[in-house]
């Protein structure tokens, strides 16, 4: 049975770590006050800048507060959780202690008598062939425990070497050829198709791309809407405008909140 609510409020991309304290303090704060108002909440992946593995949570006191602010909003609304490209090693100890509730992706829900369906969104950013390649390597069952299986600071190091290989190309590839890298690293219309074929629903809700915004897409006959979830930064104001929102959904129709005003 799909899950069926009232009414909704959808996050991504949060990208929490200790060197952003402002961001963190608004995702604590919409845990407190924002998210209780909403029958349930749905976390659409990357809540973590990376994450190496559940063990690692215990010996980081960032990570435990992270995890007593989801546990209190477990107790209070429904929370639901999908991997992003960053945290998809979050495992059933992390889940169970905050009281999420994993999907798989993409996920069919209903809201507000209304179906959607859920990604993260990475999966359907088929034109970066590379990516593709790495992601099914590292989706593999093996692959993850072998991984695991690894002292915890060998993960940290790899973690962090990858972040700083992935953050290198891109910027290369930006300069380069900005718009190139926006279309190689944004989801396709044929992606989307594909999905939305699969599934009884005109409504697709993802993040990753980290361009929110509200699309009207058609391929042939089959016609769908495209909700794209914001990225948070309150903290590089220097780089880039602070951004922290949510797609809210209920009997009156789907809205972003704007939760730096709020």
């Amino acid at each position: 049975m799909i899950p069926q609510y009232s009414s909704a409020l959808l996050i991504s991309d949060i990208h929490l770590t200790p060197s952003m304290p402002l961001t963190a303090q608004r995702f604590f704060d919409f845990c407190e006050k924002d998210a209780p108002e909403a029958q349930a909440v749905f976390i659409l992946g990357d809540l973590f800048e990376y994450w190496v593995g559940d063990d690692a949570a215990a010996n980081s006191p960032f990570q435990q507060e992270v995890l007593h602010a989801l546990a209190k909003l477990s107790t209070k609304t429904k929370t639901y959780y999908i991997h992003g490209n960053r945290d998809f090693l979050i495992g059933p100890a992390f889940l169970k202690k905050t009281g999420m509730t994993l999907l798989a992706d993409p996920s069919y829900v209903e809201i507000a008598h209304h179906k959607y369906v859920l990604s993260h969104g990475d999966a359907l950013c088929t034109a970066d062939v590379g990516y593709q390649l790495f992601r099914s390597i590292v989706r593999k069952p093996w692959i993850q425990k072998l991984f695991l299986s690894m002292p915890l600071q060998w993960r940290r190091s790899i973690a962090n070497h990858l972040r700083s290989n992935s953050h290198s190309q891109y910027q290369a590839e930006a300069n380069k050829s900005p718009l190139n890298n926006n279309v190689r690293t944004n989801v396709t219309l044929e992606a989307c198709a594909a999905l939305m074929r699969g599934q009884s629903a005109d409504k697709l809700i993802h993040g990753h791309t980290h361009l929110p915004a509200h699309h009207q897409e058609q391929s042939g006959a089959l016609t769908w809407q495209r909700w794209v979830l914001s990225d948070w930064d309150l903290d590089h104001p220097d780089r880039t405008t602070p951004r922290a929102s949510a797609l809210s959904i209920d009997s009156q129709g789907v809205r972003y909140l704007d939760l730096i005003k709020t």
